[in-house]
């Protein structure tokens, strides 16, 4: 595992087989931690061992997606910690209950990327646009699963946004792909509606961007907008061939 601080973001960092990235993260209140995110399966321990060393305990976990590599740990979290609150999009919450059914608003595509069969624990709290966490907002950012969120810390104005976007392999909008690290690209949802959330999310001004697949990327607003023009011009070119 690999730590990295930004101020009250803790950015922790798990490796698969394949030597890819996938991130979790600590947002510090007063008094505690929330976690975002629970990485792939096997990082609970470590991720426990963070908070021990941090001086906080965990009270609460907060999901930007089911994804695998997203809710991997969630059930080991839960065992060690009965009493943790788990929070989750209320639209999320069917796909961890295996429901893939699309609303009849949505993009008829079909939802893509691995999400876990056999998930145990349950949400306490289903999330709405605008609800609070603490010192995090809710914000809804479907695109890359119809029911992903990104949080946006009231406090500092830093954006932690899942899968909306990766850094890894290239700042790129979820959906448009980049060679080196396909995997966000490829289980993308609908590009259409990722992009935008992404005109969206960027409305806030992050001072930081904080995503499921790289290295954390301070004062990110030009780095945003580029990648939000190019999959605007990627998605405009694809719908004339």
């Amino acid at each position: 595992m690999r730590l990295e601080i930004e101020d009250t973001l803790y950015q922790l960092t798990f490796f698969n087989k394949e030597s890819l990235s996938v991130n979790c993260y600590f947002v510090e209140e007063d008094e505690e931690l929330t976690l975002i995110d629970t990485s792939i399966p096997g990082c609970a321990e470590e991720i426990l061992e963070a908070s021990v060393q941090i001086g906080k305990p965990i009270t609460k976990v907060v999901l930007t997606h089911v994804h695998h590599d997203h809710v991997g740990s969630l059930d080991a979290l839960k065992q060690a910690l009965p009493n943790l609150a788990v929070y989750i999009s209320a639209r999320e919450s069917r796909l961890l209950l295996g429901d893939l059914s699309l609303n009849p608003e949505e993009s008829n595509s079909p939802v893509r990327g691995a999400i876990p069969k056999n998930v145990q624990t349950r949400p306490n709290i289903l999330l709405h646009e605008g609800d609070r966490i603490g010192s995090l907002l809710a914000l809804d950012a479907p695109g890359h699963t119809p029911g992903s969120m990104a949080f946006f810390d009231t406090r500092n104005g830093h954006l932690i946004a899942g899968d909306a976007f990766q850094i890894e392999g290239g700042i790129a909008v979820a959906g448009q792909l980049r060679p080196t690290f396909p995997y966000p690209s490829k289980g993308t949802w609908s590009k259409i509606t990722a992009l935008k959330s992404a005109s969206k999310l960027i409305e806030y001004s992050p001072t930081l961007l904080a995503v499921g697949h790289g290295t954390m990327l301070k004062l990110p607003m030009d780095a945003l907008t580029k990648s939000i023009a190019e999959a605007t011009l990627n998605l405009a070119e694809s719908s004339t061939e």
